[in-house]
């Protein structure tokens, strides 16, 4: 793969900025569509930091585009297309910026519920498990170690948070009176389904997903969609299957060295406290990030 030199901020200056995530830009088309640019920003401990990984935002959109297509048939999802040529004319002066990093999708009405799904007990899961014996009110065997695979998927769902702030673990009953018991219970069933589909196919790859992070909404036909990106290092968790062994946190496919380097990474000479600013990465870790996110997606045939 060709290295890029990395894309910080989108500027499209014909078009409406919508919003401005930590990583996807999004920009008014038309009255139907939407533009999806990723970038090359990464965050870690809820900031954007002040490097860019280079190629990651064509590694989500390629991942997430795979993703789109292998789950068609399980849940409907926004996107149009990923390919510019098929973009629209308005579009056409900014294709070399967003070829291989955007997305042409519907207009949908995202819920603010994160819908986690999880396989293995690891991350907020496992805090929630050693403080309660329950992940958002999932109640689990008692005596499971850090990493082991569940007896089966449990549905998780999380608050969406501004930026800088922690998403905060809810139980099912305060989702459904959040978007109603029977939305809900749609949701709860379809992330489950879309978990057990790609874990199968990901762990005949080598690659275990513990867990991951689906974003739905509702079409203007008020039809369940799937939306913003899927099963990506970004939103989920994967594991090497060949290092993977319970009682311990694995290695993993994503921004992990980014989050271990900045534990020890000081600003202005005092230990990062996890606020703005955010340090700035060495190369070496630049690199080692990038290689990950490369990784994954070659892995798993995207």
């Amino acid at each position: 793969m060709v290295t890029h030199s990395p894309l910080i901020d989108s500027s499209l200056a014909d078009l409406p900025l919508v919003r401005r995530g930590k990583v996807r830009d999004v920009y008014a088309v038309d009255d139907a569509h939407l533009l999806i640019v990723a970038t090359d920003r990464i965050s870690a401990f809820d900031y954007v930091l002040g490097s860019g990984i280079p190629d990651k935002g064509r590694v989500l959109t390629q991942l997430s585009a795979f993703w789109f297509d292998r789950v068609a048939d399980l849940v409907p999802h926004h996107l149009v297309t990923a390919d510019v040529s098929r973009f629209p004319a308005v579009l056409a002066p900014h294709a070399e910026l967003l070829r291989g990093r955007s997305m042409l999708v519907r207009r949908t009405t995202p819920f603010s519920i994160e819908c986690v799904a999880r396989g293995y007990l690891s991350g907020s899961g496992w805090k929630d498990y050693l403080a309660t014996g329950q992940v958002c009110g999932v109640a689990l065997p008692s005596g499971l170690r850090e990493s082991d695979r569940l007896p089966s998927p449990i549905f998780t769902p999380a608050t969406k948070a501004e930026m800088g702030e922690h998403d905060e673990n809810i139980d099912f009953a305060r989702m459904s009176d959040i978007i109603g018991a029977d939305l809900a219970a749609r949701v709860r069933d379809t992330a489950i389904r879309l978990y057990r589909e790609a874990a199968e196919y990901a762990l005949g790859r080598g690659i275990i997903i513990a867990d991951t992070k689906f974003e739905f909404g509702l079409d203007d036909a008020d039809t369940l969609t799937l939306m913003d990106e899927v099963l990506t290092p970004d939103s989920s968790r994967f594991w090497p299957a060949d290092k993977y062994a319970p009682g311990r946190n694995p290695p993993s496919f994503d921004k992990q060295s980014v989050r271990d380097w900045l534990e020890g990474a000081s600003v202005a000479g005092k230990p990062w406290n996890k606020k703005q600013p955010a340090p700035s990465l060495p190369a070496t870790v630049i690199a080692e990030t990038a290689a990950a996110y490369r990784s994954v997606a070659t892995q798993l045939g995207a």
